[in-house]
C-alpha cells in the first residue's frame, strides 16, 4: 500500500455506531445554548487574564531580585509598589526594554478587572441567573466562581449520581487494582479543570472560614 493513502471507513463507521447506539454504550455529550457558551467563553477569557498576570508578577519579581532591587514596602503589587517598579532604572537598553514589557503586560490586571464586570453584566439577561444567584448562598461561592461553575456544568440533571458530577470534574480518586488487592491514589484530575478549580478553592476557603 502506498504511504499516506486513506481508506473510507464511514460505511464501517457508522455500523459501529448503530451497534453501540442499540446496545446502549453510546455516551451522550451536552452542547450549551448559544448564551451559556457566550458565558463560558467570558469567563474562560478571565480565567486566562488572572494566568497571564501571575506570570507577569512572577517575571517581573524575579527580574528585579536579580538585580538587586528589593521593594521596601509592606505590600507589593499595589500602586505605590507599581509606582516603584516604574521608577527603576536600568543603564542597559535590553534591560530597559524588559522592564518596558513586563510593565506593559501587568495591564492584565485591569483586564481582569473588566472581564469580571462584564460577566456582572451578563447575568442580567442569562436565563440561569437564579441558579447563579442561588450558589452564592454557599460559603466560600462568589458571583465568578458561581459563574464558572453553572456555565461550565451546565445540564446539572444529566448527573444521574453526585459520583457522575465528580468524575466530570475530576475529584474522584484514582483507583489501581490487581488481583484481590484494590489500591486508591490521589484525585485522577480529569474532566473539567475550570470547576475542578473552583471546587478545590471553595473548599479550602470554607474549611478555613471562622466565625
Amino acid at each position: 500500500m502506498q504511504s499516506g493513502c486513506r481508506i473510507k471507513t464511514d460505511r464501517r463507521d457508522a455500523a459501529k455506531l448503530a451497534h453501540y447506539l442499540r446496545s446502549g454504550d453510546l455516551t451522550f455529550i451536552y452542547v450549551p445554548d448559544e448564551v451559556t457558551e457566550s458565558v463560558r467563553d467570558l469567563e474562560r477569557a478571565r480565567d486566562d487574564a488572572k494566568i497571564a498576570e501571575r506570570v507577569t508578577r512572577h517575571h517581573l519579581s524575579k527580574f528585579l531580585l536579580r538585580h538587586g532591587r528589593i521593594y521596601a514596602g509592606k505590600t507589593s503589587w499595589n500602586p505605590a509598589h507599581m509606582a516603584w517598579v516604574a521608577q527603576q532604572a536600568f543603564e542597559l537598553p535590553a534591560e530597559r526594554q524588559v522592564l518596558a514589557t513586563t510593565v506593559r503586560r501587568s495591564s492584565w490586571r485591569r483586564a481582569g478587572r473588566r472581564l469580571t464586570a462584564r460577566m456582572g453584566e451578563a447575568l442580567e439577561t442569562w436565563e440561569r441567573a437564579p441558579l447563579v444567584k442561588a450558589f452564592q448562598a454557599l460559603r466560600g461561592i462568589d458571583m465568578v466562581s458561581a459563574v464558572t461553575v453553572v456555565a461550565e456544568v451546565g445540564d446539572f440533571w444529566r448527573f444521574a449520581k453526585a459520583g457522575d458530577l465528580m468524575a466530570f470534574v475530576g475529584v474522584v480518586p484514582s483507583e489501581h487494582s490487581s488481583g484481590g488487592s484494590r489500591r486508591q491514589g490521589r484525585i485522577t484530575r480529569t474532566g473539567n479543570s475550570h470547576v475542578r478549580r473552583i471546587v478545590v478553592e471553595a473548599a479550602w476557603h470554607y474549611r478555613r472560614q471562622r466565625g
